[in-house]
């Protein structure tokens, strides 16, 4: 796992792309979450007439969790639903990037049990990319 200097966590996942396309898809469904969107960057890419390794973007999150939140801080909308990058690097290896929750929240004042919510997403995903 590669902490970027953004506050983006990165990781090289055990699986190849669509696999882990669908694992991830699969434990967030299994974990009460709904992906509410699928952003193909590099289809559209190709539609418009470049070229970029795969790369799609889930957005995913839980309007039960959510919606309370955003009710008490109505600007963390910026920042929900949660986000997963999905990509291929130069060498064909699939990588999978998120900002994690302390980052997503610095200009939100979360309590520890909320915080707590978000965190278990971070621990959904390494679990599912990482072949434990």
């Amino acid at each position: 796992m590669i902490e970027r200097p953004a506050g983006i966590v990165e990781m090289a996942s055990a699986y190849d792309f669509t696999t882990t396309l669908d694992r991830l898809s699969d434990a967030f469904e299994k974990a009460s979450l709904k992906i509410f969107a699928r952003i193909d960057h590099s289809g559209a890419a190709t539609q418009a007439g470049l070229s970029m390794p795969r790369t799609i973007v889930l957005i995913y999150g839980s309007p039960q969790s959510g919606t309370p939140l955003m009710l008490i801080t109505p600007t963390l909308a910026l920042d929900l639903p949660l986000r997963v990058l999905v990509r291929e690097d130069s060498s064909g290896r699939t990588m999978v990037a998120y900002h994690p929750a302390a980052a997503i929240t610095n200009a939100t004042v979360l309590t520890n049990d909320q915080l707590a919510r978000f965190s278990k997403a971070e621990t959904l995903i390494a679990k599912t990319v990482s072949g434990e």
